[in-house]
Order: C-alpha cells, then sequence, then structure tokens
C-alpha cells in the first residue's frame, strides 16, 4: 500500500514553509513513525515521522518551499521484503540507530558543517566546536581544514590552495523563522514608540535563597531553583499593581489583559524563540522552572509547537547568560511591554551609609510609550527590584 506524505498543518495563520531537511534518501527503507523530514515555517520547525514501514520515494528537494498540506513523497509498504521485518533485521536497525545517536550526540554539529565536512573528508571528532555547547559551525570545519594543511605541510603555497577551494563568502538563505524574526523586529521599531528605563537590583537576597534551599528543592521537585522563577514572579507583582504594562493596543482601543502569560525568550540556532508560560501567577516556583526546562529543551530540539509560541502578555529577556551587562531589549509585538535581565556582577555599594560589595544587576525595560506613561514604567520596574531585594513580598504581596 502506498501512502502518501504531507506537510502537516502547524497553526492556523501557517500556509507555507521550508522543507529544510530530508532524514532520509530516496529509495531508503523507512520505518513506522521514524522521523522523515524536517519542515520550517515562520513560527517553529516541525518533524514530520513516517506513516508505514516502506521505501521511501521523495518529490520535493530540500530547500524548497511547501505548502501546508502539500505531497512531498510517499512511503511504498509493498515493496518491503519479508525478511527486512524479521527480528533479526529490526534489532539491526536498532542498533544502527542507537550507534548513529550517540555519535551525532557525542559530535553536535550544524547540517552546513556536516556537509562540509564529508566533502573535505573531515572527522567531526577531530574538531572542537565554537557554538553553544560545543556545536560544531561551517567556519571550525574552514579552520581545522586550513590548520591541518599548514601544520602537515608547512607551505603557504599549499594552504593557499585550500583557502582558494574554501570560499571567502558563502551566501545562506534566512530560514522563515529568521524571515519572522526580522519582519516581527522591524514592525516593532516601525509601529511602537519604544522607550526603555534602567535601574538595578541588589541580587543579594535571592542569591541567599537559592543557596540556602537549592539542594532541598531540587531533591523536592527534581528540578533546579533558577534566576528566572523570582523574576516571573517579581514581574506578575509588577503588572498587577501597573495593568497597562500588561495590555496591548488594538486599533484605537487598549486592551487590558486580566491574565499573565509571561513569555520567556530562549535562544536557539534558528534564532530567538519566546515560549509562553500560561496563566503563569497560578504556577508556583517549581512549576515554573520545570516548565521553562522543558519548553527550552523543546525550542532547541526543534520540537517547539506554534501555541507554545503563541500568545503572552509579557516577556522575559536573559542577556545575562551571554555576558550582556547593559542592553535595550525590543519588545515582542503586540506586547507593550519586556524586561530584559544582565549578568550579575559584583560592585561597591553604598548600604546604611557603608560602602559594601554586593551582586548586582542592570535591569531594562523597554516599553511602548503609547500606552505606558514614564511614571508608570519606572514605577514598573522599581515594584520588580523591591520584589527581588525582598523575596517576602512576592510571597506576601505587599
Amino acid at each position: 500500500m502506498i501512502t502518501e506524505i504531507k506537510v502537516p498543518s502547524v497553526g492556523e495563520s501557517i500556509t507555507e514553509g521550508v522543507l529544510s531537511r530530508w532524514f532520509k534518501k530516496n529509495g531508503e527503507l523507512v520505518k513506522v513513525n521514524e522521523p522523515l523530514f524536517e519542515v520550517e515555517t515562520e513560527k517553529a520547525t516541525t518533524e514530520v515521522v513516517a506513516p508505514q514501514t516502506g521505501v521511501l520515494s521523495t518529490l520535493v528537494k530540500e530547500g524548497d518551499k511547501v505548502n501546508i498540506g502539500a505531497v512531498v513523497g510517499s512511503v511504498d509498504g509493498l515493496k518491503v521484503p519479508a525478511e527486512s521485518v524479521s527480528a533479526e533485521k529490526v534489532a539491526t536497525v536498532a542498533n544502527e540507530k542507537k550507534e548513529e545517536k550517540t555519535q551525532s550526540s557525542a559530535v553536535p554539529s550544524n547540517p552546513s558543517a556536516r556537509h562540509l565536512a564529508e566533502t573535505k573528508g573531515v572527522d567531526l571528532a577531530l574538531i572542537k566546536g565554537s557554538g553553544k555547547g560545543g556545536r560544531i559551525l561551517n567556519e571550525d570545519v574552514v579552520a581545522h581544514v586550513q590548520n591541518q594543511v599548514s601544520t602537515s605541510v608547512g607551505s603557504s603555497v599549499v594552504t593557499k590552495e585550500i583557502r582558494k577551494d574554501i570560499a571567502r563568502e558563502t551566501r545562506q538563505r534566512m530560514t522563515p523563522i529568521r524571515q519572522r524574526i526580522a519582519e516581527r523586529l522591524l514592525q516593532a521599531q516601525q509601529n511602537a514608540a519604544i522607550l526603555t528605563t534602567f535601574n538595578e537590583a541588589d541580587m543579594t537576597a535571592v542569591m541567599d535563597l537559592r543557596a540556602k534551599y537549592k539542594d532541598s528543592f531540587t531533591k523536592r521537585h527534581g528540578v533546579g531553583l533558577g534566576f528566572m522563577s523570582f523574576f516571573v514572579k517579581a514581574v506578575i507583582e509588577a503588572l498587577k499593581a501597573f495593568p497597562a504594562v500588561n495590555a496591548r493596543i488594538d486599533g484605537n482601543e487598549i486592551v487590558f489583559q486580566h491574565f499573565y502569560d509571561i513569555g520567556v525568550a530562549v535562544s536557539t540556532e534558528k534564532g530567538l524563540m519566546v515560549p509562553v508560560l500560561r496563566d503563569a501567577d497560578s504556577m508556583t516556583f517549581a512549576e515554573i522552572e520545570k516548565r521553562i526546562v522543558e519548553l527550552a529543551t523543546k525550542a532547541r530540539d526543534n520540537k517547539i509547537a506554534v501555541t507554545d509560541l503563541q500568545g503572552g502578555t509579557f516577556t522575559i529577556t536573559n542577556g545575562g547568560i551571554f555576558g550582556s551587562m547593559l542592553s535595550t531589549p525590543i519588545l515582542n509585538p503586540p506586547q507593550s511591554g519586556i524586561l530584559g535581565m544582565h549578568s550579575i556582577q559584583k560592585r561597591a555599594v553604598v548600604v546604611n551609609d557603608q560602602i559594601v560589595i554586593r551582586p548586582m544587576m542592570y535591569l531594562a525595560l523597554s516599553y511602548d510609550h503609547r500606552i505606558i506613561d514614564g511614571r508608570e514604567a519606572v514605577s514598573f520596574l522599581v515594584r520588580v527590584k523591591e520584589c527581588l531585594e525582598n523575596p517576602e513580598r512576592i510571597f506576601l504581596a505587599i
């Protein structure tokens, strides 16, 4: 029986995407529920699995645009030889897949880097990646090839020949997600009156609280106690005090949102994604931490669903994990506010007329001045600062 493979619907507003990668080649045997291809849309990346066991026929090339519902290939179950489904064959395929998974996890790399390494006959295991988590990037392979030739031959002539073989620049089509990010950032700057106000918070109390309870928290809840749960709770307290920051503009009306769906920006290889914590005001610290880990993992593994990214009334972004000391975050339309966290650095500050060393963090609130006045923005940020410097305020709602 021949079964068509179609591009699945990933959201009401999504009509097309790009078939970014085939996991199996044309004519290869595939097993039911085995990943076949990856499709990228402006919202997320989705894996599509085989509908049945059989021989794959592909109709679309990698990088081609595809419409939602379009047929991109088929699986012919009639072509499967009887012996291919024997216990021995199944075990062999499982072992091969396990070995491939182990190798790929041991040497994380971008598709373009793997292709270049294969072209140059380079073993990825010999390359140290410069990407996040040690991931091997295209430039890492280029540098390895150049260094290998220069070291083994010691000839500038040969090195120049290799450099000629490797283009001085390459062009890569923007992914749908990156295109959408670019469009939304431009839209935010053109359609909103964005201002940013700054403050700083003494993180001593939060850090002491985490140090005191982190072991028992992890033991009881199975997840670490991070900074983000404190920030989510502090932001919610501030949003309750200043509702305009949680509102949005729709035409000539201000829509006040009486719920708190907090977006938490996550950096992935394909760009910045903002999964949303639904009704975060009703979540415990442990529930917030667990959900953040779950969503961040899904985003980085390309398993994130469009519904995980939709909506959101306010966003928190943490540039501090990359070493940022101060920045001006840009709005995530149609939201009216976004809070930027930054690196925690020990600085000399005055406390009770004494100069002391404290772990300080700069905070930045970017807001839409069309709906939020400067007084509200500054007061909102002060409220966040108060909740971080005195975490008991969060629990007592004072």
